[in-house]
């Protein structure tokens, strides 16, 4: 796609109320001058997320996000920038013109890609709901027989591959090359270079992207063949490893329950959905990587639940679960701790006939009582031994420590080891030095997309000390004073001097600060909106920082941004005689001269710096 001018987005802007926006996602109740419900990004009960209509902002004190129109469109909807602009566009019927790009066609291979999978999507619907081939019969019998049928089809856009080139014949006859059919990995080329449909005879399943746009396909067969289900290959819009089926559904969900549950099937999650259980997707043909644990993370702020079936195969995949256990699941992670959980469902049903047979509530159950994946992981291997012989508690104690191979650094692996000795009859020492003998396994992880080398674990946190009083204090009128000034710009443009000026305590608001100073140079009447979407564009997070304040009702936005002004260049003083203190700790250090001059600066900085504290009142109470 083109770029969007700056003229278009301020259009886009202010055409978008943010509280109607919001308004249409979730309820939305005035207080005061500012509105407020339930974030839609974590699961609360008491409403937390507050949307100040005349500066446009929102904030939510429970996770500390913010910004503004466009910044919720992105989180809630997992858009970039551009995207969010388009679809509030469309929604305000506003037409914008994108520079950069080609007027007659497409801009991008990928967006031509996906016109394909849109176009394809359409025919093999039509299919399903219209044809009177006896394939499409048999599909729509199949997906009846499923539960699936109704309003499903629609729904989840199912369709039916006849196969024998109609898609072919129909692609082509809407203008698509050949080339482009095969590289959408629609079409096929057999051995004599013929062009062919790629899925024949089969209930198809449409792959979305988080956004809701179709990139890939997934057919079932009817009826007996193999392969039973059978995949879009990679293409350029399309990489298993980072698409999960359902998301584009199941993402707001997640984000008001703060929990992902994943499966593995089409059709196990259109039943799970239909059942009210609207938080599940599934993986595609492949087990969960770390990427799609990334992904689900920026939805599912609170746990991930692995449900598995209860097969042979779905055993197989819980044990090849275990691989991603690593540091980012113990608490010593902090806040980036990921809560992967896991649950077996009984009697080898799969959840689709769980839900069928035993209800949704029974699964919501099953789902809560979910165990930690470690403990998932060791309860298996010491189910899989006899622990009434010495061989079998032995081996048990062997393959249950294992599961700990990859944090056994860590005081949780430790904890654990701890346990598996008291159920294998074993001594607590010889479990911990077995422990601490095992090699870590190297990490289980997929490379960028542009097939770079993988990223590099991040490094565990650096022990940081307790802040002081005074210096959360600091802190807080730091944000305060960067908040106020970014909700209203003509503030910013008054203070400027003191944005620049300010001897900022943390590197991150000296960046905000930074990245304010200079879209005001480029644009003095830039809004409040670009202010912030600027700033997160130059410091992830920074939206948070600059919602998260806000001037009491009653008070002057101008003396609160004149006095926190001045509380910040009071703490800039009073460091720089601290400093100068220091030095004259140590005449020593000092030639006699350069000792009295210093001196008599100190004494006259502290008389100045009295006096303005003096006159530094606290604002009125609003």
């Amino acid at each position: 796609m083109g770029s969007i001018s700056d003229e278009d987005i301020q259009r886009v802007r202010e055409a978008s109320d943010l509280v109607s926006v919001i308004g249409e996602r979730v309820p939305v109740k005035q207080k005061g001058r500012d509105f407020w419900c339930c974030c839609p990004l974590h699961q609360e009960k008491t409403p937390s997320f507050k949307i100040d209509p005349s500066v446009q902002l929102w904030h939510c004190f429970g996770c500390n996000e913010g910004g503004d129109v466009f910044a919720f469109v992105m989180k809630t909807e997992d858009l970039s920038f551009p995207e969010a602009v388009r679809k509030l566009a469309e929604r305000a019927h506003i037409d914008i013109q994108e520079t950069g790009g080609r007027p007659s066609a497409p801009a991008s291979k990928k967006a031509r890609l996906k016109e394909i999978c849109a176009a394809t999507a359409e025919f093999y619907h039509t299919q399903l709901m219209r044809s009177p081939d006896a394939g499409a019969a048999r599909a729509r019998e199949y997906l009846a027989g499923r539960g699936l049928g109704g309003k499903v089809p629609k729904e989840w856009n199912l369709g039916f591959a006849p196969g024998r080139g109609a898609l072919v014949r129909h692609l082509t006859g809407r203008g698509f090359r050949d080339d482009e059919l095969v590289e959408a990995n629609v079409a096929s080329r057999s051995r004599e270079g013929r062009l062919r449909d790629r899925f024949y005879d089969r209930v198809m399943f449409p792959i979305n992207d988080a956004a809701g746009e179709c990139i890939a396909f997934g057919g079932r067969v009817i009826g007996q063949g193999e392969p039973k289900y059978l995949n879009s290959q990679e293409t350029p819009i399309f990489h298993k490893s980072q698409v999960l089926y359902g998301l584009d559904h199941a993402k707001a969900a997640m984000a008001s329950t703060g929990t992902a549950i994943v499966v593995e099937g089409y059709t196990d999650v259109i039943a799970l959905h239909e059942a009210g259980i609207k938080n599940a997707v599934a993986t595609l043909g492949t087990a969960l990587t770390m990427r799609h644990i990334r992904l689900l993370s920026r939805h599912a702020q609170h746990r991930i639940v692995y449900l598995f079936d209860g097969d042979a195969a779905g055993q197989r995949a819980a044990d090849r679960a275990l691989g991603f256990i690593d540091e980012s699941m113990t608490p010593e992670a902090g806040r980036s701790k990921v809560e992967l959980a896991a649950v077996t469902l009984p009697d080898d049903l799969d959840p689709a006939e769980f839900v069928a047979a035993r209800g949704a509530d029974a699964l919501r159950a099953l789902i809560e009582r979910a165990q930690p994946l470690l403990k998932y992981g060791i309860d298996r291997r010491l189910a899989a031994s006899d622990l009434t012989t010495a061989e079998g508690r032995t081996r048990a104690l062997t393959e249950a420590l294992a599961v700990l191979a990859p944090i056994k650094d860590s005081l949780l692996a430790k904890d654990y080891a701890v346990q598996i000795a008291g159920r294998c009859r074993a001594r607590e020492e010889d479990a911990l030095a077995a422990l601490a003998a095992l090699e870590a396994p190297a990490r289980r992880d997929e490379g960028p997309a542009d097939g770079g080398a993988p990223a590099p674990r991040p490094a565990a946190p650096a022990p940081t000390r307790r802040l002081t009083q005074a210096e959360r204090s600091r802190l807080r009128f730091e944000r305060e004073f960067l908040s106020v000034l970014a909700q209203h710009p003509l503030l910013a443009l008054a203070h400027a001097d003191e944005l620049a000026q300010v001897q900022w305590r943390r590197s991150a608001h000296g960046a905000i600060a930074a990245s304010l100073l200079e879209t005001l140079a480029a644009d003095p009447g830039a809004a409040a909106g670009t202010l912030v979407t600027n700033a997160t564009v130059a410091v992830p997070g920074a939206a948070g920082t600059l919602t998260a304040a806000a001037v009491p009702e009653g008070q002057d936005p101008a003396a609160v941004a004149a006095y926190l002004a001045e509380e910040l260049s009071l703490g800039d003083a009073e460091e720089a005689i601290a400093s100068m203190r220091a030095l004259l700790s140590d005449p020593s250090q000092l030639a006699p001269e350069d000792y009295d001059a210093l001196f008599q600066s100190v004494v006259g900085m502290q008389g100045d710096l009295n006096h303005r504290r003096q006159a530094h009142k606290p604002l009125p109470p609003a």
